[in-house]
This record gives C-alpha cells, structure tokens and sequence, in this order.
C-alpha cells in the first residue's frame, strides 16, 4: 500500500515531467475515445493504448459486460455511456475483452475460452447499438463500435474484422 501512497503524494511532479497539463485537466475533459473493457487488474487500458491522461474514458466492469438498456432501470454503465456519446460526443467507443478473463470463463462458458471471450466482445457491440443514444449516431455515421482483445501472456491486441468474421492483429 506504501507504493500506491508514495505514486499519489509524487503525481503532480511525475505529470509535471511528462508534461501533463493539470490546469487544463481541471477545465474540462474531452476524451477521444471510451473503452469499456473488464474490470481484472491485468488490464490497463492507458498502458494498452499508450493514453495520457484526458484521452481515455474508460468504463470498467465485470467481464467488460454492457448491460442492456433499461429505461425503468437505469444503470452508472448506461448513465456513462449516455454521458460520453450524447454530453462528450465520443466519435469511437471500443469494447475490449482479454484471455484469462475469470468472467467469460465462469459464465459456463464450454470449449474454447478464447473463442468465448470473443464472442462474448462481439456480443457487446450488439447490446451497445440498442442503446437510444447510440443506435442514430451509428446510422448518421458520427460513432463507431471497435470490438477489441487483449492477450494478457503476449501483450498483443487483436481487432475483430467483421469481413473475416476474426480477430486480427491491429
């Protein structure tokens, strides 16, 4: 726990010497991009993406599970979802699975955990675009759904081409 200490007392030096502007931090937020992804602390979204901070959205849950929209229910994911697409007008949302994900696993998931795991990033594009919010920016073409997977043992991210019906290698 000291080390976690150590890096929050020392932020603004470190942000300061890679040239990360507070100030303008402060003012506001405009991501380029959220990434909804799993929760597992193996998963680093801005390390992934090489983000700095004020680049990434991020939205993080159990599996990189989108719940299904629910006007009677609302959800904090759908609550950040509306916030990004209709508030921040996100042009990219990308959902990103991974190997070794626990969550895809213990859903019963038989065979192939790969495979799940990249059915189950698919699966997540396709809750995504009933959401009211999203579904009109994906037809008028001001937002894109990005289905990615990270291999945890490998460090390589693949993106799934619907041409090929695959994940390929960005």
């Amino acid at each position: 726990m000291e080390r976690f200490r150590d890096h929050a007392r020392t932020y603004s030096a470190r942000a300061a010497a890679y040239s990360v502007d507070l100030d303008r931090l402060a003012a506001g937020h405009a991501p380029y991009v959220v990434i909804i992804t799993c929760s597992d602390a193996r998963l680093v979204p801005a390390l992934i993406t090489g983000s700095r901070p004020g680049d990434l959205l991020e939205l993080r849950t159990h599996g990189g599970t989108v719940p299904r929209f629910d006007p009677e229910d609302p959800s904090g994911e759908a609550a950040t979802i509306e916030f990004a697409v209709e508030g921040l007008r996100i042009a990219d949302i990308i959902v990103c699975g991974h190997s070794h994900c626990e969550a895809v696993g213990s859903a019963g998931t038989a065979g192939d955990i790969t495979a799940a795991g990249h059915w189950h990033v698919v699966q997540q594009l396709d809750v995504l675009s009933d959401y009211p919010c999203v579904a009109p920016r994906l037809v008028d073409g001001t937002l894109r759904l990005h289905a990615w997977f990270h291999e945890i043992g490998t460090g390589t991210t693949l993106q799934h081409r619907p041409g090929a019906n695959a994940f390929l290698p960005l």
